[in-house]
């Protein structure tokens, strides 16, 4: 799953200018005058909302708040340091309450809503602001993606839009302000994440202004304004982006390549970060929601990359190669017949074996959302740096579906039998089925419809690539390998991050993993390397997250025996 700013919460999307501190006076009343007695989980929850929808405003307008459509995040130091005000109310508060008083779905509520704000808090303390960049998403391409999400269905829409572009240069401005702020402080990206994000950055600015995905949002039906009105919109936007919109991109470019490179870090490990020790394990426990060691990981890595090898060697024999493992994968790697020879036959192929999983899901839930997806190219400007596919998710308040973006790039690196099990992972029953779940629940705090852990986002649809055998997905002994593959992949990432960041280990060394046990093309894994140092401790969440589903699942078919049910159904 992507990291947009419409999902990100407490780290890359923040509040209009003012609103936070508007919040924060509305909210502070309670907390004074309401001791912890007085105070109820129901009226911290109100205030929360309150608190969640000006912080996040791509969140709210998602979600059909209209006036949230104007506002653009506001990611100043200024407003962290507010944030951080609100965010100490809301632990003394939660925390102050009589659990004693609460109810079962109470008491999650609110021990739920009390670890959302003290991991809030302690990303605070790091002030990973500093970091608004990785190889994998950076600020310079918040307004090229606000662009091709964005779409207008009146000339009111339209003119919120054009009050978000208007404010786009200085969202830019302090985001870079925050990159300074690393670099003064010591907490810096590495070198190479660094040219990644230059690389991104000066496409983008290369782009001309009357060819910006920006004005994508002007293409399509304005409602009822008429041929003229709406040239007249598209031609304001037009200004906006000629005049301080492309000029504020041509100075990200000019930062990270006369500022920000010459001073990025040679070394790659998060441990050497200023207080690096205590963040690697915070990432790790923000991502995997353990208190595990980062030598706890690690071991756990090397364990799941013995198990799935020896199945990884079953399948090779069904195939009848009769070669080395280094010799399978060279073959799976080099063989042209697993390769499309176009981008649009790649797109069809993916859009096609989309089609031929949805009608299984029946099988497995009783309940599916009623949000759509569809299948998309990964924008040109962005896909060099970009994974294979991602998920971006709909926002059902504004009849938008979700989609799974696919890399085009580099056809010889795209082989044909990974396309199910990525679809599997990113589309359904993956990440589009349980966030737009998620999306639809009824009933219930608006906040846990928000609420993402990566250890379960990222552990369910790798959970979900498994799902593929028990539903017929893989045809072939190749799928299946790619499946294990792709699992042998979320293994070596525990070896790979842990011995990165905590270990110290080369990039060299940390690709040995990927390059000996699995058959992922040499381009992917390069390009995911640089995500994992650019991104400590994300990677982390999909292996832990999925071997708990797998031991519950465990679990409930030994206790059920002829009664399990995937259905949930006895």
């Amino acid at each position: 799953m992507r990291p947009l700013a419409r999902v990100l919460f407490l780290t890359l999307a923040f509040s209009v200018p003012g609103a936070l501190a508007t919040v924060q006076a509305q909210i502070a009343a309670p907390a004074q005058t309401a001791g912890p007695v007085a105070d109820s989980l129901s009226a911290v929850l109100s205030d929360w909302e309150a608190f969640a929808r000006a912080d996040d405003p791509m969140t709210a307008s998602d979600e059909g708040d209209k006036a949230a459509l104007s506002q653009l995040p506001d990611v100043t130091l200024g407003a962290d340091i507010r944030r951080k005000a609100i965010l100490l109310g809301f632990e003394k508060r939660l925390a102050g309450l009589d659990s004693a008083a609460l109810g079962p779905d109470e008491r999650l509520n609110r021990d739920l809503l009390l670890r959302t704000a003290r991991e809030g808090l302690e990303s605070l303390r790091f002030d990973e602001a500093r970091l608004p960049f990785t190889a994998y998403w950076s600020f310079s391409s918040f307004g090229p993606d606000l662009g091709r999400q964005t779409h207008l269905h009146s000339a009111e829409e339209a003119g919120a839009y054009l009050k978000r572009l208007k404010a786009l240069s200085a969202y830019y401005d302090a985001q870079i302000a925050n990159a300074r702020r690393g670099l003064s402080t010591g907490f810096i990206q590495p070198r190479l994440v660094v040219e990644v994000a230059l690389r991104t950055a000066e496409r983008e600015a290369g782009v001309a202004p009357d060819q910006s995905p920006m004005l994508a949002p002007f293409d399509g039906d304005l409602g009822s304004q008429t041929g003229a009105e709406a040239a007249a919109l598209r031609s304001e936007a037009l200004k906006i982006i000629e005049g301080e919109i492309a000029p504020a991109q041509k100075r990200i470019a000019a930062f990270l390549k006369d500022d920000y490179l010459p001073k990025a870090r040679p070394g790659l490990a998060a441990r050497d970060l200023p207080d690096g020790e205590a963040y690697y394990r915070f990432q790790i426990r923000r991502h995997t929601t353990t208190d595990l060691s980062p030598d706890q990981v690690h071991e756990i890595g090397l364990a799941e990359v013995r198990r799935i090898r020896t199945e990884m060697d079953g399948v090779i024999k069904e195939t009848g190669f009769t070669g080395s493992f280094a010799d399978f994968l060279k073959m799976l790697r080099t063989d042209p017949k697993f390769y499309a020879t176009s981008r649009e036959a790649l797109l069809e192929r993916y859009r096609a074996v989309a089609k031929t999983i949805d009608p299984e899901l029946p099988r497995l839930f009783g309940r599916l959302p009623r949000l759509t997806y569809g299948v998309r190219p990964i924008p040109t400007e962005t896909e060099e740096g970009q994974t294979t596919a991602y998920y971006e998710g709909g926002a059902p308040a504004r009849g938008e579906a979700g989609h799974v973006g696919v890399n085009l790039s580099h056809l010889d690196q795209r082989p044909l039998y990974e396309i199910p099990v990525l679809l599997l992972h990113e589309g359904v029953p993956g990440h589009h089925l349980q966030i737009s779940l998620a999306q639809e629940a009824e009933g219930g705090p608006a906040f846990r419809r928000r609420l993402q852990f990566t250890a379960f986002v990222e552990g369910w649809a790798l959970y979900s690539e498994q799902l593929g055998k028990e539903i017929g997905v893989y045809q072939t002994p190749y799928e299946r390998f790619a499946q294990l593959s792709l699992e042998m992949w979320r293994a070596c990432r525990l070896v790979a991050d842990t011995g990165i960041h905590w270990k110290r280990w080369t990039r060299s060394e940390a690709k040995a993993c990927f390059m000996d046990n699995t058959a992922l093309a040499e381009h992917n894994i390069d390009t995911e390397l640089d995500r994992y140092i650019s991104w400590p401790g994300q990677a982390l969440a999909y292996k832990i997250g999925e071997l708990k589903i797998m031991a519950l699942r465990r679990k409930a078919e030994a206790e059920l025996g002829p009664r399990f049910d995937l259905m949930g159904l006895e």
